[in-house]
């Protein structure tokens, strides 16, 4: 069950994260954080109940966090530049 959940948040949070480059706003981040703080919660339960693939685990975390990252990031950016400065 834990690694259902785990795998749906973190497809869910980087199909979000591409639609909250299109349509960015300051909720739908921390919608975005929400997922990602998901997809690491049920990441670190996985790794600590069956601990023996650590490495592999380890390398495509890494490789979600730049992924997600990278979305999220450009996401603010865009974000700011529509925004108008008070």
């Amino acid at each position: 069950m834990l690694l259902i959940l785990h795998l749906v948040s973190a497809f869910g949070s980087m199909l979000y994260t591409a639609y909250l480059y299109f349509f960015p706003s300051a909720a739908k981040l921390k919608i975005s954080y929400g997922l990602v703080a998901a997809t690491f919660a049920t990441g670190f339960g996985l790794v600590f109940t069956k601990p023996a693939h650590i490495v592999e685990v380890c390398v495509m975390g890494l490789v979600y966090l730049s992924v997600v990252s990278v979305g999220i990031v450009s996401a603010k950016y865009k974000l700011a530049r529509v925004q108008p400065t008070p």
